[in-house]
């Protein structure tokens, strides 16, 4: 009996590649922690997405959906839960008893040889260690893995050493410090309060977008958008420039709430230790300085893949991402790079583990710069490769959307009097920068 390939995730990448297999006559075997299809898409559910409706359904997808009748969204930008809703969840209808739900992966090795043995390695098949949901274990033998489990679960800290800040969990536990983009509902609640919003992302200017709504509404609301750069660099995005328009929009909208007095800035402030106090939090900076008390934290630094369960598998990781070597200097932010990222395939999702493949979020490692376009392009290469259509896996079917952002992620430390701060020209010139101190 032919082993099947391992799916890890049934997310929209995990999902996708179901699909892609089974037009190449491959038998998925999809595991998904969750209880559902798109577990980890429902839990930011409230989030409207950048990329309108027909740029997040993959080809092969469609192709399978559209036998059982599935009728496309045509226009739009979805929310989480509408993806779910109208895609995800049919999708994996669609592909059946393939997808088993309660099944977290723990391990991944080659049958009978640890990470040090080279004779026959090859050649063995990979087994996968899988924790169901009632506490049953088991061992999956596959030709080969596509490890499709994003980075949702792995928010990073507020530290800006990469750690956790001193005092940082309790705040959790207490419920004043939470690391995702609040809904509608959640910021209407603060109204009246103080809100650190912590990050230079886009789910940060989401955050940022939807809070300062809240201060026009009620405007004893404060807001504090805590940057660790000491300049803003993209956090604004590429506005007009950008080839998604809503992506660009958030930018835009964060801009406006900065400098029409609706947001606080705060910029070149590296978070030690958050402190317990008047029932609220006070983020202190390893310089000294203390935020005012916020009666909530909102820490948005990105994510990180979990390689906790790889570490039987040969990897060739870059060391500042966690991603593929290859695909990491295509989107590593600490590299002055301008406009759009060039889409990935077979080659550069590889490792020195024959049949393993990052794909999805969890390929771009640390980086915060991933789009569902790139994740259907990864596995449509992918499995072009396992099933020996080397052709098919060596051409880009995909022309990335340009960001509009030039310069990098901004200057780590705060530039120089008259410094342009930028690699393309003049740096972004929003908002007034400096070692500012918020009281």
């Amino acid at each position: 009996m032919e082993l099947p390939v391992v799916v890890i995730g049934a997310g929209p990448q995990g999902l996708a590649a179901g699909a892609h297999l089974l037009e190449r006559d491959l038998e998925p075997l999809i595991l998904e922690s969750g209880d559902r299809a798109g577990a980890a898409v429902s839990e930011w559910g409230h989030v409207r997405l950048f990329s309108p409706w027909p740029e997040l359904v993959d080809a092969a997808s469609r192709r399978l959906l559209e036998t059982s009748g599935w009728r496309e969204p045509e226009s739009g930008y979805p929310t989480g839960a509408q993806w779910v809703e109208g895609y995800l969840a049919p999708l994996a209808d669609a592909l059946g008893h393939r997808v088993r739900y309660g099944a977290r992966v723990v391990g991944v090795g080659r049958k009978g040889r640890d990470l040090s043995v080279d004779a026959g390695r090859a050649e063995q098949p990979f087994v996968v260690h899988v924790r169901h949901a009632d506490g049953r274990e088991e061992r999956v033998e596959a030709r080969a893995v596509i490890d499709a489990s994003g980075t949702w679960g792995m928010p990073a800290p507020a530290g800006a050493d990469g750690l956790a800040a001193l005092g940082e969990r309790a705040a959790a536990v207490a419920g004043v410090l939470d690391y995702g983009i609040p809904s509608s509902a959640d910021a209407a609640a603060l109204a009246g309060k103080h809100v650190v919003v912590l990050g230079n992302g886009h789910s940060a200017a989401t955050a940022i977008g939807l809070l300062a709504r809240v201060v026009k509404r009620e405007p004893t609301t404060r807001v504090s958008w805590v940057l660790r750069r000491g300049q803003v660099g993209n956090a604004f995005g590429g506005g007009a420039a950008d080839e998604l328009p809503e992506r660009g929009a958030l930018g835009q909208r964060a801009h406006r709430a900065v400098t029409g007095g609706l947001v606080d800035l705060v910029t070149g402030f590296r978070t030690e230790r958050i402190i317990r106090r008047d029932g609220g939090a006070v983020l202190v900076a390893e310089d000294g300085r203390e935020l005012a008390v916020a009666d909530r934290v909102i820490v948005l630094t990105g994510f990180r893949p979990d390689l906790s369960f790889l570490s039987e598998v040969r990897l060739d990781l870059d060391v500042r991402l966690q991603a593929p070597a290859r695909v990491a200097v295509e989107v590593d932010p600490n590299l002055h790079s301008c406009g759009s990222v060039r889409a990935t395939g077979a080659a550069d999702l590889a490792h020195p583990e024959p049949g393993f493949y990052l794909v999805g979020a969890k390929s771009y490692g640390r980086a915060p710069t991933f789009l569902a376009l790139t994740g259907f392009e990864q596995v449509r290469s992918v499995v072009a490769e396992l099933s020996g259509d080397h052709a098919a896996a060596g051409r880009v079917e995909l022309e990335l959307p340009d960001t509009g952002a030039c310069g990098g992620s901004g200057l780590f430390d705060a530039p120089a009097e008259n410094s342009t701060g930028g690699c393309c020209g003049t740096g972004p010139q929003l908002v007034p920068l400096g070692a500012r101190t918020a009281v």
